[in-house]
């Protein structure tokens, strides 16, 4: 309940300091490549419930809602501007509304893609499943997007273990030096 108290008051907060970045990012999605800023990505929540997510669209329209690596040459799927958004992690900023809606926390595991069925059912087998997903976790500070999924996992289940509210704003501070470092992103 506290955490839940704590992803309410600090996205409604978040939202507001970011707001100048959620609208520059914005406008430069929308000026730089045709169709909607925002893309709703449909995803598994606390539970394996399934909710909309919303990110600003760093991928051209008609790209297949798989995961990133799963796409023959994901590059050519980016927007002018995908790749940088991306680095920055300015793609995620709309996702505080999903912490604020409550489908998502700021901390726990990053919600799976609802046809990731290897991830989903890795994840449901070790319990992971009952957390509600994070805009970060562990996960995301150990390799992000160059893990394996069971790796992967193995992180999720170590954050399922160890979760405290100490534990958290660690993995907030090491995902704000990922972040500034843009290390851990391949696509």
């Amino acid at each position: 309940m506290t955490k839940r108290l704590l992803d309410l008051v600090c996205s409604l907060v978040a939202s507001l300091i970011l707001l100048p970045f959620i609208i520059f990012t914005y406008l430069l999605v929308r000026l730089s490549s045709p169709g909607p800023a925002i893309y709703w990505s449909k995803r598994v929540g606390k539970n394996n419930q399934l909710f909309w997510m919303p990110k600003f669209r760093s991928m051209l329209i008609d790209t297949p809602a798989v995961a990133t690596h799963l796409l023959q040459n994901s590059q050519s799927f980016l927007t002018p501007v995908g790749t940088f958004i991306r680095k920055t992690s300015l793609d995620e900023l709309p996702q505080l509304w999903s912490i604020f809606n409550g489908d998502m926390s700021f901390v726990g595991p990053r919600p799976a893609l609802f046809n990731q069925e290897d991830l989903i059912l890795l994840r449901t087998q070790m319990g992971i499943d009952r957390l509600t997903p994070g805009l970060t976790g562990w996960a995301q500070v150990n390799g992000r997007d160059e893990l394996d999924i069971a790796t992967k996992v193995d992180f999720d289940y170590q954050y399922l273990q160890r979760q405290t509210f100490v534990f958290d704003l660690k993995i907030l501070w090491l995902t704000f030096v990922k972040v500034i470092r843009s290390e851990g992103v391949v696509h």
